[in-house]
């Protein structure tokens, strides 16, 4: 019997690379932006999706091409065959990373919304775009505030033991040591939209 990473390997030696004419460099020109990936991550109730959403709609006005793929939204149909341990939660990610290295390579400025937990899941995905394209931006809210916005009313549920493994209850989050952008989530949205387009527009001009 051969088990599925041999399959994948036998598998693997009968594909090849298609390189196509057009490359991430054109489509650049096109939108006349830089492609990137800004990576939000931070607890249940930070206020990632909130954030980037806001920050989408100012990028949007500002004539950026953009896609925001939403860790939650992704779980109705990509990621639907997928639980919460902690293997299903590396793949998770790690689907997310590919479909945002497809969106890379349009030429979109790509915004995931992910608690992604796990540092070195993290350093995965950064590991798979050009030096400067991954942006790690961390919404810093602290747990306590987290569990008091509660807006999707998980924390309540965790703590009445009707979720196991919940992230920052019982389940593992390891900060980020060094991002690139590193946000107060308890500032107000306005602050912290400025503070990212001020940051974003040095990248998008790198």
């Amino acid at each position: 019997m051969i088990n599925s990473s041999n399959n994948f390997a036998l598998h693997n030696q009968n594909i090849s690379w298609y390189f196509h004419r057009i490359q991430r460099q054109d489509r650049e020109r096109l939108h006349k932006h830089r492609s990137m990936l800004f990576w939000f991550t931070g607890l249940s109730g930070s206020g990632k999706s909130t954030l980037a959403s806001a920050l989408e709609k100012e990028l949007y006005h500002r004539s950026i091409s953009t896609y925001l793929l939403d860790g939650d939204n992704l779980r109705y149909g990509l990621c639907r065959d997928l639980n919460f341990t902690d293997n299903d939660r590396c793949e998770n990610m790690r689907r997310v990373g590919e479909v945002a290295k497809l969106m890379f390579d349009a030429g979109l400025v790509v915004l995931s919304t992910l608690i992604s937990p796990y540092r070195s899941e993290r350093q995965s995905i950064r590991n798979k775009f050009p030096t400067g394209s991954f942006v790690e931006i961390f919404v810093d809210t602290p747990l306590n505030i987290c569990e008091k916005r509660d807006p999707k009313g998980l924390y309540k549920k965790s703590r009445a033991g009707s979720i196991e493994n919940f992230t920052g209850i019982d389940g593992v989050y390891e900060e980020p040591h060094e991002p690139e952008i590193h946000l107060d989530g308890q500032e107000l949205l306005i602050d912290l939209i400025r503070i990212l387009l001020e940051k974003i527009d040095v990248c998008l001009l790198c």
